[in-house]
């Protein structure tokens, strides 16, 4: 399935211009709208995987024309809707807002260090074996969709479906976007670091060998 994020190796979308290392933000706003984003997720109302299908739930035509920040904006804004910790009334100024029960989870300034320095970890315990080891020779399925929600959040790049590569390393055993993204657990399961020839993943590319690291779930991966 062809999402509109989904952008590796797509023609038209231009080239990629990296910018220097001591760029950080192009526009104060862009360091709130960071800011706004850490600061509701930690409300306790949603994951980072609703946050990211957030983004990608946006309509085409928004997802094409945001900049970068601009999309983050959209998905809070969205999220925030969604899941009653505002109205829409409120979020556009139509009404006046009211007092949140949320209000005493608010990040407070002294509070930012120490929760950017803890994170988000991903790691979970799991009795789910691993299957594959490194150096192990697998091939992604064919169909990159979300195999548990149709239309769903998934991590498998369309462009890699059906891929082989080999195993570089295991993570150990992570959440599954799949699942988490629609609230539906965290079903961890074995994450690996999978290496694929760029002559692997596109039919002309400038330097076939190259590679590409992806790190992906078991379940995205079969044995060749």
């Amino acid at each position: 399935m062809t999402r509109v994020h989904d952008m590796g190796g797509r023609f038209g979308d231009g080239a990629v211009t990296p910018e220097g290392e001591d760029v950080v933000f192009h526009a104060d706003w862009h360091r709130r709208a960071l800011a706004l984003t850490l600061a509701t997720g930690t409300l306790g109302k949603w994951n980072i995987d609703v946050s990211r299908h957030a983004r990608e739930c946006l309509a085409p035509t928004d997802y094409m024309r945001f900049s970068y920040y601009e999309k983050w904006i959209a998905g809070v804004a969205d999220m925030l809707v969604a899941r009653g910790v505002v109205s829409r009334e409120e979020l556009s100024g139509e009404a006046a807002p009211t007092p949140s029960p949320l209000a005493e989870k608010a990040l407070k300034a002294p509070q930012v260090a120490g929760v950017l320095a803890r994170g988000g970890p991903a790691d979970r315990p799991s009795d789910v074996t691993p299957l594959f080891a490194p150096g192990d020779a697998v091939v992604t399925r064919k169909q990159p969709e979300n195999s548990i929600v149709p239309g769903g959040h998934t991590r498998l790049p369309a462009y890699a479906a059906g891929a082989s590569g080999r195993v570089l390393r295991l993570h150990g055993t992570h959440v599954l976007p799949d699942s988490n993204a629609h609230d539906l657990g965290e079903a961890p399961e074995p994450l690996y670091a999978v290496a694929f020839p760029a002559s692997e993943l596109w039919a002309h590319p400038e330097h076939p060998r190259d590679e590409v690291v992806l790190d992906l779930w078991q379940s995205y991966l079969e044995a060749p």
